[in-house]
């Protein structure tokens, strides 16, 4: 059985184990305040992964990876901070367009999920990451509450990276899917960078037959609603041109449009 998932099943169990420093037929148990090791990993709440992928070509801006904290102990009447350090992977290439907080854990409380901020326009090297992976390797720093927790549970492993792939129904497709372009014209990694970040959706297709707005399964979405997805990509892009001192510009030195 994976190790992750293992900690998980058995994480009650070690807690009312912990629990009691001693305890015979005639003693009252004592819990044991004392220990507070702390587990991180990435994927889902209830589940553990080995990694996360993030793509710089996603956004534009910033955007975030999310992970997740829980005691190995019991809860406490007060706070408890901690933050995390990188230690391993391309750290001179990713310098400066990540950020890692102060993070808390709540009074009362022994788990939370925080994020790590990206900033794709911080990229020292705007090219870093367009033809290999990255990564970067976090782990607690320091803490003079916490422990590091178990070795498998201990380390967030991101993979970064900085491309996209043309969706291969852009410009024609297998019906029942549609085009792209009935929708959102020509295609340009600055337009699809723009759409990903306003909608996130990534290669995602649209369907003549579908009835549904969007059928995540199959990363699919109806007619209608496409039409609709472009109606809002409009809005966001005039939102965009509003603040901005020049409108969106893609790669080609053409203006954005939908």
């Amino acid at each position: 059985m994976d190790m992750k998932r293992y900690f998980f099943y058995i994480q009650a169990a070690l807690l009312m184990i912990l629990s009691f420093e001693s305890c015979s037929e005639n003693e009252t148990p004592v819990y044991d305040t004392s220990l507070s090791a702390l587990h991180i990993w990435v994927g889902r709440q209830a589940t553990a992964s080995d990694q996360v992928i993030y793509n710089y070509s996603y956004t534009m801006g910033t955007d975030s990876v999310v992970f997740y904290a829980r005691v190995l102990g019991l809860p406490v009447d007060y706070d408890r901070t901690f933050t995390l350090e990188a230690f391993e992977g391309n750290l001179q290439e990713a310098a400066g367009s990540y950020k890692i907080g102060t993070y808390t854990i709540p009074a009362g409380e022994i788990q939370g999920s925080y994020p790590i901020y990206f900033d794709t326009a911080a990229l020292g090297n705007p090219a870093a990451f367009s033809t290999s992976d990255g990564e970067l390797h976090l782990r607690l720093a320091p803490n003079s509450e916490f422990e590091t927790g178990a070795t498998e549970l201990s380390v967030i492993n991101i993979v970064l990276r900085n491309y996209l792939s043309k969706p291969e129904d852009w410009d024609a497709a297998v019906y029942p899917n549609r085009p792209y372009t009935g929708y959102f014209g020509a295609y340009s990694k600055v337009k699809y960078q723009f759409m990903i970040q306003a909608l996130g959706l990534v290669d995602f297709h649209i369907s003549w037959t579908q009835t549904t707005n969007y059928n995540e399964s199959t990363n699919t979405v109806s007619d209608p609603y496409a039409q609709y997805l472009r109606q809002q990509l409009v809005v966001a892009l005039d939102e965009y041109n509003s603040t901005h001192a020049t409108p969106l510009t893609d790669e080609n030195g053409i203006i954005v449009t939908f």
